[in-house]
């Protein structure tokens, strides 16, 4: 059993940057690809980026392509998420999620474990 623990969220005004962490139990990690998702409410969960388990290849949604960055440190057991420009969006709860042996697919239903979710804020 993997557990995933995100840290990071908050409020911040639009244009500013914000990182999130997941940092994972597992001693075997770098075996995991990970995904981060977001869920604003009265909408559906969606795709935000994702890295593999070995090469490290990452795969954004386009609406945040050029402005996020995931990134992992396999000695942490620590995957990122770097958002930079952000938009002032509906506060929307981050999730980071991690399956096995993964190249970072950007469906929801491929990952095993999932954190609890941390609350980010953008304000106008």
């Amino acid at each position: 059993q993997v557990q995933l623990v995100e840290s990071g969220g908050g409020l911040v005004q639009a244009g500013e940057s914000l990182r999130l962490s997941c940092a994972a139990s597992e001693r075997t990690f770098s075996t995991y690809a990970m995904g981060w998702f977001r869920q604003a409410p009265g909408k559906e969960r969606e795709f935000v980026a994702a890295i593999s388990w070995h090469s490290g290849n990452t795969n954004y949604a386009d609406s945040v392509k050029g402005r996020f960055t995931t990134s992992r440190d396999n000695a942490k057991n620590t995957v990122y998420l770097q958002m930079n420009s952000l938009k002032p969006d509906a506060p929307a709860v981050y999730c980071c999620a991690a399956y096995l042996l993964g190249s970072g697919h950007p469906q929801a239903s491929e990952y095993e474990y999932w954190g609890q979710e941390t609350q980010v804020t953008v304000s106008s």
